[in-house]
């Protein structure tokens, strides 16, 4: 398995990294990918993706940390996107409605420069979109041409007639705790609509932790009880969804190994 979006770069988890790294194999997991928020969280995962060979990262600022961005702050993305090869997108980047105080305009510019840095490299993007899926698809409509290099749509919250929509970009959908809670009674038709070849698996930790730990702090090795419930709403074994999701991961961050 592979967890494409995990924050080992969080306070509540750098003082486990070495034994969530050191039990990756005991818990399935052939890679994690790091996935930073700000420009000090970008250096911390960047840092964990060079200590250890299986650790990969991200760079982006997620828009609740929009008074963070700056132009030299993405210069400083694209350098190291350029000249470090374990950084395997631009993420996580985005809209988030969800807090009515932060403002939507600093939001759209800095998913929008970023958006457009990722284009200029041909890297893939990493998207958190909540309560924002209207003016993400709109944003990303503008933005076509910036994304050849792939689209990740992690902890995808939209409904099942958005995949459709989204498809039109080529996008991938990860999917993580959420999909185990009893309440969240839309998300078997959610994963069902999603092809199998753009399924994904995550954590999101230390945040979402999925059943029967909720409400404790999620590590990756919990990633193992997202794909046993995904294989229970798609009818498949453990193994297949296992396999599937690690080579659909592979094929949109090239740069795994």
């Amino acid at each position: 398995m592979i967890d494409v979006h995990a924050h080992i770069c969080d306070e509540a988890l750098m003082p486990f990294a070495d034994k969530i790294v050191s039990d990756m194999v005991s818990d399935g997991l052939s890679a994690i990918i790091d996935s930073s928020y700000c420009p000090h969280s970008a250096e911390v995962a960047l840092s964990n993706a060079k200590k250890y060979d299986r650790v990969f990262c991200t760079l982006g600022v997620h828009p609740e940390e929009y008074e963070k961005f700056s132009e030299e702050v993405l210069k400083r993305f694209i350098y190291l996107y350029e000249t470090e090869k374990k950084v395997v997108a631009i993420g996580e980047i985005g809209l988030d409605y969800h807090y009515p105080e932060l403002p939507k305009d600093k939001q759209w510019e800095i998913f929008e420069r970023q958006l457009e840095a990722a284009g200029s490299l041909n890297a893939p993007v990493v998207l958190h979109i909540r309560d924002a899926i209207g003016d993400a698809y709109s944003i990303l409509r503008n933005h076509e041409n910036d994304l050849k290099g792939g689209v990740l749509l992690h902890c995808y919250s939209g409904s099942k007639e958005m995949v459709k929509q989204f498809d039109r970009f080529d996008c991938y959908y990860s999917f993580g705790g959420a999909v185990t809670f009893k309440n969240a009674t839309e998300k078997p038709d959610v994963v069902r609509a999603v092809s199998y070849d753009r399924l994904l698996l995550e954590t999101d930790c230390p945040y979402m932790t999925p059943v029967p730990y909720r409400g404790k702090t999620n590590f990756p090795a919990y990633v193992g009880l997202t794909c046993k419930k995904i294989a229970e709403i798609l009818d498949k074994t453990f193994e297949d969804v296992d396999q599937t999701t690690e080579q659909n991961a592979r094929r949109l961050f090239p740069r795994l190994y």
